[in-house]
């Protein structure tokens, strides 16, 4: 076995150390669970360990980088966050860093990675009166000022949205009273360079009541996590820039609440999309598909190499995988290829889903408008409906739908997470497009 060494000092200069296993030396990539189990071992121990001086309080850890200097610094930026702010008694705080090794490089990366994903988890977590549309926009805006050399941030209003004809996304935000938002923004890493950008796209409902179509109030209160799509995407940019990644990616993240009201869309309604495609919303609680719709249509005048959209967008994608991995459905073998590919070396695994035509006919059998929100067989494989609804609104040839609904938070599935909203794919979305960027 490997052990891993944590260093500590005491008030009496005396040393202290703590030794955790890290599992069989022979660990590697498995193809039986689709990640690399050195580096799912050493974030695990890691974390584990620096959780136990936390309770200790221990105010400072030097960490060993066990071979892998950035899954340790992951396992300990990780495994040490904590969702406090709120509260008048908080856990100790603990500060980290690598010990006698050379492998400074990729602890960093490993940090930044890291807090890039604790970034999403504290938007996520955070409730909802204090996460609006505007404050998420204004809370991402400040991230990204260290990096204004190579980020623009755009906070287009309502009145553009209108000119812009968006009435799916416009529909799902006329119950609130909070503005909508749609957040828009550029990251150049390739200064002076032709290369078409990533698009990524997030949803970003910071409350989803289900509107008219009003869901059940036992644990209503997670659904302020309901922009988990746009939190990974922000997120996901705010750490490209940190790690000057060479790659050139732009953010669109709509957001907006999703509440009941006397202006409220209602059951039965038809809007019209940006594309002119008109949608029979037979269910509010189907919005995220309608906000992306627009944000989707919009992104094409990029004329983006890859689109990438992330939405906590069905229950049933929970039921099909918990939270083992992210659902992803995809028209791009190539696509489908640096996802997985990106998800083995962050643990944070993907898992390829069907889009059928079979589906496709589920959502454009309407009786008032060319589709409807919700499939035919409303109960059968919602997930995969909601997908082919997307994809009437794409025509790029690399586009992939990533519904996070079942890893948006965490009980104990992930050992180096804490229970609480999750962060989930953000690591995966940076190595994607940082691999991305270096094989350009």
């Amino acid at each position: 076995m490997f052990f891993l060494i944590f260093l500590y000092i005491q008030d009496n200069d005396e040393d202290k150390l703590i030794v955790v296993g890290l599992g069989k030396n022979t660990a590697g990539v498995c193809g039986a669970e689709n990640w690399d189990s050195s580096k799912e071992n050493v974030r695990h121990a890691v974390s584990a360990g620096c959780r136990l001086l936390q309770d200790l309080e221990v105010s400072h850890v030097e960490v060993d980088s066990c071979g892998d200097a950035q899954s340790a610094a992951e396992g300990a930026v990780l495994g040490l966050f904590h969702y406090d702010q709120l509260k008048s008694k908080k856990k100790p705080k603990v500060t980290t860093q690598l010990h006698g090794s050379n492998d400074t490089v990729k602890w960093e990366k490993g940090v930044t990675y890291a807090e890039g994903q604790n970034l999403a988890r504290l938007l996520m977590e955070a409730p909802a009166n204090h996460i609006t549309p505007t404050a998420f926009a204004n809370t991402i805006e400040e991230k990204l000022a260290p990096h204004g050399d190579r980020v623009s941030v755009v906070k287009r209003s309502k009145a553009w949205m209108e000119e812009q004809q968006m009435g799916a996304f416009l529909s799902v935000t006329r119950g609130s009273d909070e503005p909508p938002v749609f957040l828009e923004l550029h990251y150049n890493g390739l200064p002076g360079g032709n290369q078409p950008p990533l698009l990524l796209v997030g949803k970003g409902v910071t409350f989803d009541s289900g509107g008219i179509s009003l869901k059940p109030s036992a644990s209503m209160d997670a659904m302020r996590a309901d922009m988990g799509g746009a939190a990974t995407v922000c997120a996901s940019i705010v750490t490209a820039a940190a790690l000057k990644l060479p790659v050139n990616i732009i953010g669109l993240t709509p957001l907006c609440e999703n509440m009941p009201s006397g202006k409220a869309t209602k059951p039965g309604d038809v809007v019209t999309a940006k594309n002119g495609k008109t949608i029979q919303v037979d269910n509010t609680d189907a919005e995220g598909r309608l906000i992306l719709a627009d944000a989707l249509c919009y992104g094409h005048v990029f004329n983006p190499r890859a689109i990438v959209n992330v939405a906590t967008l069905t229950g049933a994608m929970d039921v099909a995988l918990g939270s083992a991995a992210t659902g992803v459905f995809t028209n791009s073998d190539w696509l489908w290829e640096k996802l997985q590919k990106a998800s083995v070396v962050t643990g944070d695994r993907v898992w390829r889903m069907p889009l059928f035509e079979h589906y496709t006919r589920q959502v454009t059998d309407s009786q008032l408008a060319d589709l409807n929100n919700i499939g035919k067989y409303s109960r059968s494989g919602g997930a995969c409906t909601a997908a082919a609804f997307l994809k009437e609104f794409v025509t790029s040839t690399h586009w992939a739908h990533l519904d996070i609904a079942g890893v948006m938070s965490n009980k104990d599935e992930v050992p180096y997470l804490r229970k609480g909203m999750s962060g989930r794919p953000t690591r995966t979305l940076v190595e994607f497009a940082a691999q991305l960027g270096h094989n350009s």
